[in-house]
């Protein structure tokens, strides 16, 4: 068993191996781990753990976007997890590598990172100023039929985009421009669709990419079916450009 200790940010969101995640930072705790992350050196990675906050906790106010205009300054650590962290967080995550973090004149930070690898919550310290993680990682198995699992997921995907936005298929991204490595269709699609926190955390902690794909055939055929019978649900972005892991 491979394990790391890391920074650790909770969010209200879900990240997936490959995608991007811009994060507006103001809390103090999270201030403080971007200050440290910024002391490794130019070659060395800047590496930190994401999770995802349980539904009926507090969400932590930094998060992707604009900032929360209520958030106190000046907080510790757990503020707002309980007396053990843990129990807040779902127990699968992504270790996240900031390729940008620039503080702005007010000590907040612009941070521009990425997902890369999967990864098991083992504990939480809460002694320091900002959380940090014991994980252990987690590999990438194809399962069965993860190639032919991956082309029908495209298809769906691409089905489920145009019932998204009464949209052309000349208006969708052009086939070649979508991925047709497995695990990297299975992110992408998870990451895309349109999904609450619990339906992506159960595509994140699947247990293979086959298994990851076949959930998201069942899932994205559903709710192609609900969208055609309700043609109001309003339209998304992801249907207006090419969709790209990066």
């Amino acid at each position: 068993m491979t394990t790391v200790r890391l920074p650790l940010f909770p969010l209200n969101q879900v990240l997936f191996p490959g995608l991007v995640l811009p994060l507006n930072i103001f809390e103090e705790r999270y201030r403080a781990m971007m200050r440290d992350l910024l002391k490794a050196g130019e070659d060395e990675p800047r590496r930190f753990a994401v999770v995802a906050i349980r539904d009926g906790r507090e969400v932590a106010p930094t998060a992707p976007g604009l900032p929360d205009q209520t958030a106190l300054p000046e907080r510790g650590p757990a503020a707002g997890f309980g007396a053990d962290p843990i129990q807040a967080f779902h127990r699968v995550g992504c270790i996240a590598d900031a390729a940008a973090i620039r503080e702005r004149e007010d000590g907040s930070f612009e941070v521009m990172s990425t997902g890369t690898t999967r990864v098991r919550l083992l504990s939480v310290d809460s002694s320091g100023p900002y959380l940090v993680a014991e994980l252990e990682e987690l590999p990438e198995d194809a399962g069965d039929g993860a190639g032919a699992l991956a082309e029908g997921v495209l298809r769906a995907f691409r089905n489920y985009q145009k019932r998204l936005a009464g949209a052309r298929e000349r208006s969708l991204a052009p086939a070649s421009e979508l991925p047709d490595e497995p695990s990297v269709v299975s992110y992408l699609v998870a990451a895309a669709a349109v999904l609450d926190i619990p339906a992506k955390q159960r595509l994140l902690q699947a247990p293979d990419t086959a298994t990851r794909l076949a959930e998201e055939l069942a899932l994205l055929r559903t709710e192609t079916a609900v969208i055609r019978h309700l043609p109001s649900l309003p339209a998304v972005d992801l249907t207006r450009a090419p969709t790209s892991p990066n």
